[in-house]
């Protein structure tokens, strides 16, 4: 049957070893000499180990006693912050992220799982939009961290990387040799117009083949050979591959990703939720 030890008298124990005698470490733990002595009889008498040499005038570590104070330490650290995460006032609530579709992966589900398992008492509501939507929200003060996708970035934002924007299809498929080329996009799609106007400067000709209000139907129709699409390097959805063209697709410009923080929103835990994006991109 597993048995407990006494918190109360690891704590005790690890003090009186540390300071070397009962006196100190009864008025560092803030107890009577006697409570304190107390408590190491009874850790001795539940590990039937003698923990200490009283021998002499200032007291010694056993060997038992040696090995059980590099566990205690252990163990009493892992309940303060333990204790110290699930109580703490100043870390409780909740935070607004929004993030735009096409860059949820690879790093927000990382986020998420990083910051809830450091703050658990901390809610984060992922909010899901286009970047244009994202900053009126931001705006009006409706969300607390928002991530972009721009060309440029802008006062009280900062550029966490920047990516280019590369040409994916069907895996194996042959949509990208088509001409009038055919495109699938969103219609709030802040990258179509800068790859309408490349084709035209490219002479490619184009032809708008899907056109929706959802992601999920721009990816399927895609995954199903049907037309192409662009995604920031890095970020491409399931079901679809970047395409080697070889040259007969233009190049296309570089996008930021840049966050912003509002200074609307009290406490730390925001900073604390920003500084985890921040990590995230530094070591994507």
């Amino acid at each position: 049957m597993p048995r407990n030890l006494d918190m109360t008298a690891l704590r005790s124990f690890v003090a009186v070893a540390e300071a070397g005698g009962v006196t100190r470490a009864a008025g560092y733990l803030n107890l009577t000499q006697s409570a304190v002595s107390m408590q190491l009889k009874r850790l001795e008498q539940a590990l039937d180990l003698q923990l200490f040499d009283r021998s002499e005038r200032r007291i010694r570590l056993t060997a038992s006693g040696d090995q059980l104070l590099a566990y205690a330490r252990r163990i009493l650290a892992l309940n303060d912050e333990v204790y110290a995460r699930m109580t703490a006032q100043e870390f409780e609530g909740e935070v607004i992220l929004g993030v735009p579709h096409d860059i949820v992966y690879p790093a927000i589900p990382m986020v998420l799982n990083s910051f809830a398992t450091d703050y658990p008492r901390v809610r984060v509501q992922l909010l899901s939009s286009y970047t244009t939507r994202l900053r009126e929200l931001f705006a009006k003060g409706e969300v607390d961290i928002i991530l972009t996708t721009e060309d440029g970035c802008g006062e009280d934002g900062e550029t966490l990387t920047e990516l280019p924007l590369v040409w994916v299809g069907a895996i194996g498929g042959s949509a990208w040799k088509q001409r009038p080329l055919r495109l699938a996009y969103e219609h709030a799609c802040i990258f179509r117009k800068g790859v309408q106007a490349a084709l035209d400067k490219a002479c490619i000709p184009w032809e708008m083949a899907v056109e929706s209000d959802s992601i999920r139907t721009v990816e399927a129709s895609v995954s199903a050979d049907l037309a192409v699409h662009t995604v920031l390097e890095g970020a491409m959805p399931p079901y679809v591959e970047r395409i080697q063209h070889g040259g007969a697709l233009p190049d296309l410009t570089t996008t930021k990703i840049n966050l912003y923080v509002s200074d609307l929103s009290a406490g730390p835990i925001v900073e604390e939720l920003a500084e985890v994006i921040r990590k995230a991109y530094r070591n994507s």
